[in-house]
């Protein structure tokens, strides 16, 4: 299992359907309570879920973690995930720092990467670029973010996103059979 994390705007999503298209290994399609982004799809970008229906699912133990990131609810469905991990599969998780922490407690073998943007300014750009959020909403992600920085030593590898091809084949480098307990350790900048 592999956990990528970081703030919103460091390239997450980019750099998970590259490394799952160039690595043949498939994304955990995780649930939300936020409303669909413009061209996000039910079932492959997220499973948009009511509040209601996200709580009823938690209660019953179906989420391997959750969060409640900017006001909306996430998890990873426990049983898809768990089901691919008992027959040998890698999987990917794009997700927030609190789940990947409960992910990192429940799974200690998991492969944690955290990925970053070059710097606030860069961060800033690309959230604008997104088109998706107000400004307010903006600011909170940008303030969200050096919060979530303070998580990066608790992972295995961190990556600063400023040239998405460099960053892709970095992490297939990651992603390639390890050779031993030493390569967990080891920050990866740029």
């Amino acid at each position: 299992m592999i956990v990528l994390s970081g703030p919103a705007g460091a390239g997450k999503t980019t750099v998970a359907e590259l490394l799952c298209r160039d690595l043949s290994i498939e994304r955990v399609v995780t649930a939300t309570t936020r409303p669909p982004r413009p061209g996000e799809v039910d079932g492959r970008d997220y499973w948009f879920l009511t509040e209601d229906e996200f709580l009823r699912r938690l209660g019953r133990g179906e989420f391997l973690e959750h969060a409640r990131v900017h006001g909306a609810l996430y998890g990873t469905p426990r049983e898809p995930l768990e089901a691919a991990l008992r027959a040998g599969e890698t999987r990917l998780l794009v997700i927030d720092v609190q789940g990947a922490m409960q992910v990192k407690a429940q799974r200690p073998e998991a492969m944690m990467i955290f990925l970053d943007a070059p710097d606030d300014a860069v961060l800033g750009c690309r959230l604008a670029a997104r088109g998706t959020e107000d400004e307010r909403q903006q600011a909170t992600r940008r303030a969200t973010a050096a919060a979530e920085r303070k998580f990066k030593e608790h992972y295995d590898h961190c990556i600063v996103n400023d040239d998405l091809e460099r960053t892709v084949a970095q992490l297939r480098t990651l992603l390639a059979p390890r050779r031993g307990p030493e390569d967990r350790r080891r920050t990866l900048d740029g």
